[in-house]
Formats: C-alpha cells, structure tokens, sequence
C-alpha cells in the first residue's frame, strides 16, 4: 500500500488523515505499516481524501491506454 508515500507527499499528518477519515490514527499507522488493511469503503474515502486512484493507493500502475 502507498498511503504514507501519498499522504506525505500532499503534506498531511497521521493524526490529520485520521482525523478527516474519522478513525483512530492508530488505523492510519497500522494500514501504512501492513498490519491491517482499510475496508473497500475506506480505500474509496482515502483516495477521495488524498486526491488519488485506489489503484495509487494500492500501488497499482495505471492501465495503458
């Protein structure tokens, strides 16, 4: 998962994402690190949040057209 290199890269903090996700920032620290995964509904909030694809999140590269 790519959730930390995005959410840094758009300058937000743990406690930040967490806080506009409305989870604990032990959630964020935990799907960043690979210690759990985000439910299909929260991978939609982050990449709407972080202004990305769920493929972005999910380290998929992007289909060719």
């Amino acid at each position: 998962m790519e959730i930390k290199k995005i959410r840094e890269s758009r300058g937000m903090r743990q406690y930040e994402l967490a806080d506009r996700m409305g989870v604990s920032q032990a959630s964020v620290s935990a799907w960043e690190s690979g210690a759990a995964l985000p439910s299909a509904a929260n991978l939609i909030k982050l990449a709407d949040i972080l202004d990305c694809t769920v493929d972005a999140l999910l380290g998929r590269a992007p289909a060719s057209a």
